[in-house]
This record gives C-alpha cells, structure tokens and sequence, in this order.
C-alpha cells in the first residue's frame, strides 16, 4: 500500500467522493488516501474460491458473502479498506449518505496474504479489523503454500488463533456456521515448484 503525496487534510467526505469517481481503490486512514496493491493471479483465483465457498454455504440463510468490492469503515480507527471477502450476517449496516455503499458490521473477514501487504494484514489492519463490535472471526489465507490462520473473538474481548496447514485441513467458522476445506481454498492454484 502506497500513500499518495500528501498536501493538505483530506476528510472522510473527501475521500469518500474521490474514491467514488476513481478506477482504482484506495484505502484511507487519519486524513490520507493509500493507493491499494494491484493482485495477483493467486491472489485473484483464491479469493473467489473462498468467497464461492461460503457463499454456497450461506444459500437460505440469514448471511451474504461480498468479495473485495465492498468498502468497510471502521469508525473507532477511521479506516476505510476493502478486506478481500466479507461476510455479514442479520441486516448489513451501511454508512448513512446517499450512496450506501460502506459496510460497518462484517461478521466474518478473510484477507489473502500478499508479499506487499502481509506484515499489514497481520498487524496493524487486524489491530483496527478488532475494534469492530460486530467482527467474530477474522482468518488469514496465505498465497505461496497452504496455510491458513484463523483469529476467533472469545467473550472476554480477547482472540485466539488456530493455525492450519496442508492438504486435509479443514476451517470451521463458528460465527457464520460454515467451514473452509483447504482443497477448495486452493483449488487451482499451481505453487512453483522449490
């Protein structure tokens, strides 16, 4: 993530009508806007895999799966950040202006680990995604070997994490009733060959 030169204050308001009229997406934190990471392939292919995982899974059910297109505002932090596949159960709550299109309640995130970004989907993203009242799970997918982390929301406020790793692991997410098979995350994704 790259922050565009900074000249002055940019408000939410700001950001919000640039990013509306913009070809490319950005994120925007404490009065900058950030330039987000193009994809890769990988990248791309594993996301889909996870959003049409759950998405099917949701079918008939009182949750929707939204992959990367959605924006979600954190208003403790004031984040704004696309997460590469959302999930929101009940009624979505959408910031109030003529647009609606800024999510405020995902019950689910899932970020897929870029080179660029993974110190930053690890950290910092995940220390603001953790203010959010409504977020329970939070699971982290990486790209170049078959893993994933799984950071579940306990009563105390406090988060636990389940790593999982290789072929026959299986991901259950207790707040949506759902499970991520690691052959479907990765279901046509080639790993160079070391």
């Amino acid at each position: 993530m790259t922050a565009l030169p900074k000249k002055k204050y940019i408000s939410p308001e700001e950001y919000l009508a640039i990013e509306r009229d913009s070809l490319e997406r950005h994120e925007y934190f404490d009065g900058e806007i950030f330039l987000m990471a193009g994809t890769s392939e990988e990248h791309a292919n594993i996301s889909s895999n996870v959003n049409i995982s759950l998405g099917t899974q949701l079918k008939k059910r009182p949750c929707k799966s939204y992959q990367s297109d959605l924006r979600v505002h954190i208003p403790v932090t004031g984040l704004y950040t696309y997460p590469d596949v959302i999930v929101v159960c009940g009624k979505p709550q959408l910031l109030e202006d003529a647009y609606l299109d800024t999510l405020l309640n995902p019950d689910l995130i899932v970020e897929v680990l870029s080179p660029s970004t993974a110190d930053y989907d690890k950290g910092t993203k995940f220390d603001h995604y953790r203010t959010i009242d409504s977020l329970k799970e939070y699971v982290l997918v990486w790209q170049d070997k078959k893993r994933v982390a799984r950071f579940t929301k306990q009563t105390d406020g406090g988060w636990t994490l389940n790593d999982f790793i290789g072929e026959e692991a299986e991901i259950v997410l207790s707040s949506i009733n759902c499970k991520l098979l690691m052959e479907d995350i990765y279901d046509k994704v080639d790993f160079d060959e070391e």
